[in-house]
C-alpha cells in the first residue's frame, strides 16, 4: 500500500488580499513626497531632520511595545503604519523644533494613543493628532518659532546649523535667530485681529501670498495634489476631503462677505495651516474616523466646523488637531445613526 499523500492547507481565504496595510501606507508616503520637497524648498533642511527623528522614535517605541505585548516585530514594524504616523507628525512641527519634541510626540502617539488601546486597528483617537496636540499644549513656545520662508529669510540655516539648532538649541553667532524665525500666517492673523487690526492690514505683510501664507499656500497645493492621487488610487474615499474643504468654504464665505475686515477669506482658511493635509491624510484614517458614507461626510463637516470655531474663538491659531480628536470621539455615535438599512429590515 502506497503512503498517503498529504497537502499543505491554510485557513480561508486562500487567495492573498489585494490590499495590504503596508501597501496602503506606502501609497500615503509616496503622496507626501511632493509636500516634503516643498517644505525643504521654503523652510530648509529642518523638516528632514524632524522626519528622521520622528521615524526613529516611532519605530523604537513600536518595537518596545510589541515586545511588552509579546507580539512579533517584523510584521508590525514592516507595515509602515508607525512610519506614516511619524512623517505626518513631523510635517506638523517647526523645522528647528528641539529633538525632544519628536520624542514626546511619538511617545504619546505610539505608546499612549496606539498600543494602550490595543494596537493598530483598535485606537479610538488618531495617533498623529494625539502627538501633535500633546506637544502643542506642553511646548507652546517651541512650537511657535517657525522659520521665515525662503523669500523672506536672509539665509536659511544649512545642514550643520540646522542640526545644531535641533540638538543643542543654538545656531552660530553670525545668524540672527530673530531674523530667521517668525509667526505662522495663521498666528500672525490671529494676533493682528486681537490687536484690533483689519484683516486687510494684517494681510499687507510680506508673510502672506496670493491666497494663504507665503510658501504655505504652495505646500497646501502639493498636499492637495498628493491627496487627489490617493483618491484616484482609491486609497481614500472622496467623502471626507470634500466635506472638510466644502464645509470650510461654505461657512467662511458668507462670514467673509459680510465682514471682510474681520474675517479671513475662504481661501485663506484653506491654504494656511494644516487643513488640506488633515482633509486628505488625517481625517481619512479608517480606524479613528467614520465607516459609513454619510458618516464620513458628517465627520469631515465636523472637522471643518470645529477648526473654524477654534481659529475664530479659541486659543490656538490652527485648531485642526483638536478638531480631529473631538470628531474621533463622535465617530462611533455618527456611525450608529448613519448605518445603511439592512435588507429586509426597517431603519
Amino acid at each position: 500500500m502506497s503512503a498517503a499523500r498529504t497537502f499543505e492547507v491554510a485557513g480561508a481565504p486562500h487567495l492573498p488580499p489585494s490590499i495590504t496595510v503596508s501597501g496602503v501606507m506606502r501609497q500615503v508616503l509616496y503622496a507626501l513626497v511632493p509636500a516634503i520637497a516643498a517644505h525643504c524648498w521654503y523652510f530648509g533642511w529642518g523638516i528632514l531632520f524632524q522626519i528622521v527623528l520622528a521615524v526613529g522614535f516611532a519605530l523604537a517605541f513600536e518595537a518596545i511595545m510589541l515586545r511588552l505585548r509579546c507580539r512579533p516585530l517584523k510584521p508590525f514594524l514592516g507595515d509602515y503604519s508607525a512610519v506614516v504616523t511619524a512623517v505626518l507628525f513631523a510635517l506638523s512641527m517647526p523645522p528647528l523644533a528641539p529633538w525632544w519634541i519628536a520624542a514626546t510626540g511619538m511617545l504619546m502617539a505610539i505608546v499612549i494613543a496606539k498600543h494602550l488601546y490595543g494596537g493598530l486597528g483598535f485606537n479610538l483617537f488618531n495617533p498623529t493628532m494625539v502627538g501633535v496636540a500633546a506637544v502643542i499644549i506642553a511646548y507652546p513656545i517651541d512650537l511657535s518659532a517657525w522659520l521665515a520662508p525662503r523669500e523672506l529669510s536672509p539665509g536659511l540655516p544649512g545642514l550643520v546649523e540646522t542640526a545644531s539648532a535641533i540638538f543643542t538649541g543654538s545656531v552660530r553667532a553670525s545668524i540672527d535667530w530673530n531674523a530667521i524665525t517668525m509667526a505662522t500666517p495663521l498666528d500672525a492673523l490671529r494676533t493682528g485681529i486681537q490687536e484690533n487690526l483689519l484683516v486687510t492690514e494684517v494681510r499687507g505683510s510680506d508673510l502672506f501670498g496670493d491666497f494663504g501664507g507665503l510658501g504655505w499656500e504652495w505646500i497646501a497645493n502639493w498636499y492637495l495634489i498628493g491627496g487627489l492621487w490617493l483618491v484616484y488610487r482609491r486609497v481614500v474615499s472622496w467623502h471626507v476631503p470634500v466635506a472638510v474643504l466644502a464645509t470650510t468654504i461654505l461657512i467662511s464665505t458668507p462670514m467673509w462677505l459680510l465682514g471682510p475686515d474681520t474675517n479671513p477669506s475662504p481661501l485663506q482658511h484653506v491654504f494656511s495651516g494644516a487643513l488640506v493635509m488633515a482633509a486628505f491624510f488625517i481625517a481619512t484614517d479608517p480606524v479613528s474616523g467614520c465607516a459609513t458614507l454619510r458618516g464620513k461626510l458628517l465627520f469631515g463637516a465636523g472637522v471643518a466646523l470645529i477648526t473654524l470655531a477654534i481659529r475664530r474663538f479659541g486659543g490656538f491659531p490652527d485648531g485642526v488637531a483638536f478638531a480631529v480628536l473631538l470628531m474621533n470621539m463622535m465617530a462611533p455615535l455618527i456611525d450608529r445613526y448613519t448605518r445603511p438599512r439592512t435588507y429586509g429590515h426597517r431603519r
